[in-house]
């Protein structure tokens, strides 16, 4: 499981995630491993990031190691797929993310994962800036059931907001005032099914604390995006059942002028030993 989250404000975007990975057997969960890489950069030098939730693969390939092949096209380091290259002075955001559905549900989910009883769930949040855009954006790509919807635009670009994934019953209840299972509440009570989400949206807008603001300083979206992702971990751990949102918290921040920046990273080698040059670390 996973919590994965992206904070849109005025001066960018911060994408955050834990680092649990969970096996599943035929007796639930085998194992919990706290290592996953969840958040990425899609391009070194732009302005441009993603977070995944779901399956942490796909065939025998992570997603952290696709997301580096498709990082290549991108970059153009790949020489089978120049076309795939991103322009630097005219890419649109709407186009990288609908290059990221390509390659992974086009390309790579639809070829290993035919038998309608294995198609894990699998989902993506691309973020950044258009070229020469003032304001990001963030779309969104969930695979289900091996169906694709999106990628959608979560917001106008205009309109902040916080968007989250994977296991969200506590960021529900802190920033909702609710948790997940109110609608079976609602239906237990005997609350008319056609009334039930005009009466959950009446609860939400008495309870909803708003936690960030479209002006809020990307340093506080980061701290915000810290405090989420910790509670869920903490929820996590003392919740009835295993420990499936943990280990290291991993954040971005995507600005106009910073372009992609790592706020916490964990790296399994230690970037003194292994120094690269900046066109070839893919």
């Amino acid at each position: 499981m996973t919590i994965a989250i992206s904070i849109k404000v005025n001066d960018g975007v911060v994408l955050a995630a834990d680092s649990a990975s969970t096996l599943f057997g035929a007796g639930g969960v085998q194992n919990v491993y706290n290592t996953a890489n969840k958040v990425f950069n899609l391009y070194k030098g732009l302005p441009i990031g993603s977070i995944t939730w779901g399956s942490g693969g796909i065939g025998n390939s992570s997603i952290s190691t696709l997301i580096k092949d498709l990082r290549k096209r991108f970059m153009g380091f790949d020489k089978t797929h120049q076309d795939w290259k991103i322009d630097k002075e005219s890419y649109k955001m709407e186009d990288v993310a609908k290059a990221v559905k390509t390659f992974f549900y086009d390309e790579q989910y639809k070829k290993f994962y035919t038998d309608p009883k294995v198609q894990p769930v699998l989902g993506f949040i691309i973020a950044g800036y258009s070229t020469n855009e003032e304001l990001a954006e963030e779309w969104r790509i969930f695979i289900s059931n091996g169906n694709c919807e999106g990628p959608t635009l979560l917001r106008p670009k205009e309109i902040s907001g916080i968007a989250w994934d994977g296991q969200p019953e506590l960021l529900y209840r802190i920033i909702k005032g609710h948790g997940t299972g109110l609608q079976v509440v609602l239906e237990n009570l005997g609350t008319p099914k056609n009334q039930i989400p005009t009466v959950i949206q009446n609860i939400e807008s008495q309870l909803e604390v708003p936690l960030h603001h479209p002006a809020m300083p990307i340093q506080d979206a980061i701290d915000l995006a810290n405090f989420l992702v910790e509670a869920t971990i903490m929820f996590s751990r003392f919740a009835p059942g295993a420990p499936t949102v943990g280990g290291p918290i991993e954040i971005a921040a995507i600005t106009k002028h910073e372009d992609f920046k790592w706020v916490d990273r964990k790296l399994y080698y230690s970037d003194k030993l292994n120094p690269t040059l900046y066109e070839t670390n893919i």
